[in-house]
């Protein structure tokens, strides 16, 4: 049955972070570190809305875009929180998931043999959208000793006369890095001299802790050229209600629209009535929640330096990226090691783009409990192989 299988299927490889994450639930007492999801309960005031709405019978078809009601707050709340202006009918899609977002933004814009530049350590899903959409992904490294943010250097070396877009995603998974203004118009020459298009994942838009989050979007010359994508998951602890939305110059829009119509119709409505009560009313329960976050980070990024594990500060998202160089081992064979004599379930930096290599990536979307346990037997491990 191989045979059947298309060429570019089988080119793409498996999660690494899912490979960890099951390799997990097979071990007893392990604290997993390994899966980006916050481990809050979403909050009640956004369930009961969606269930009220489904007693009412509101359970069929919404427009393809997502429902006016939803696009209208969504504008709203981007224009208020981040002073970056969409419009609600031409510019806004919801989608199942920031994940759909991605994806249908890169097929949108992205023909066979264009270059990719993908800014790296980053989320696994983005080369292997480019790959399934026939475009060549290309490294952009973004180094510990830049804090993880993108600099024009890096970015200058990787464009060629082939690149027609950049993929970024500030706050980034798997390293905390931020984005601040002067950052992005260090690279505003280059993304308008090279006429590129930049995809700026920001579902962590809401979770940073030593200043407010920049949207590129919002730099005049990078309005017209850049595809936001954010949505419900980590901010407000949705993920499995599959709610993010895509914004767009109104061309680029109408084609995403097309292939998001095909391949998914409409995000479930039920998620888009909670999506709605969460910006209406949810503010309070995701600020609780990231106050709550900035105390694990600092609790658990403190405690992985007094190990050794030399840590930057993470400005943004729920990830600390420690190295592991200094144990002489590399991170796979690190974060093996330590599921399975410690079970402590970390994710291999390498996974997650070349110059993630070195690092593991740990997620302090648990308990404070659980962080403190996972650093003892963190300590207990580093003791085990000097």
């Amino acid at each position: 049955m191989r045979d059947f299988v298309s060429e570019r299927a089988r080119a793409i490889p498996p999660s690494g972070i899912r490979r960890f994450f099951d390799i997990a639930q097979t071990v007893e007492d392990v604290i997993s570190l390994g899966v980006g999801e916050p481990d809050f309960v979403t909050p009640w005031c956004v369930c009961e809305a969606s269930i009220y709405s489904i007693e009412q019978g509101s359970t069929a078809y919404t427009s393809n875009k997502g429902t006016p009601q939803l696009r209208d707050a969504v504008s709203r709340y981007l224009d208020t929180r981040f002073n970056t202006r969409y419009d609600a009918e031409e510019e806004i899609i919801v989608t199942c998931g920031v994940s759909e977002a991605a994806d249908i933004a890169i097929r949108a814009v992205v023909d066979p043999g264009d270059e990719v530049l993908v800014a790296e350590p980053c989320y696994v899903s983005y080369t292997p959208c480019v790959a399934l959409a026939g475009g060549v992904p290309v490294s952009v490294p973004c180094r510990a000793e830049d804090e993880f943010r993108l600099t024009a250097d890096a970015l200058a070396e990787r464009i060629t006369p082939r690149t027609k877009v950049l993929v970024a995603n500030f706050p980034n998974n798997p390293t905390g890095g931020v984005m601040q203004e002067a950052d992005w118009r260090g690279i505003v020459d280059l993304l308008v001299d090279h006429d590129l298009l930049l995809i700026s994942d920001e579902v962590y838009a809401e979770l940073t802790y030593d200043g407010g989050h920049f949207s590129p979007a919002k730099i005049p010359e990078l309005r017209d050229r850049t595809i936001t994508l954010n949505g419900f998951s980590k901010a407000f602890a949705m993920t499995g209600w599959r709610i993010g939305y895509l914004c767009a110059p109104p061309e680029i829009a109408a084609a995403a629209l097309k292939i998001h119509q095909y391949v998914a119709l409409c995000a479930p409505v039920m998620g888009q009535i909670a999506a709605y009560e969460a910006l209406r009313i949810g503010e309070a329960e995701k600020d609780a929640m990231v106050r709550e976050y900035r105390l694990r980070r600092n609790l658990f990024v403190d405690g992985l330096n007094k190990l050794g594990l030399s840590c930057h500060v993470p400005k943004g998202a729920f990830y600390a990226f420690p190295s592991v160089e200094s144990t002489g081992m590399n991170d796979t064979e690190f974060a093996e090691a330590l599921l399975r004599e410690q079970h402590v379930a970390v994710v291999p930096g390498s996974v997650l783009g070349p110059s993630g290599a070195g690092h593991v990536r740990c997620a302090y979307a648990v308990s404070r409990d659980d962080l403190k346990e996972a650093l003892s037997r963190m300590g207990t491990f580093l003791e085990s192989i000097k």
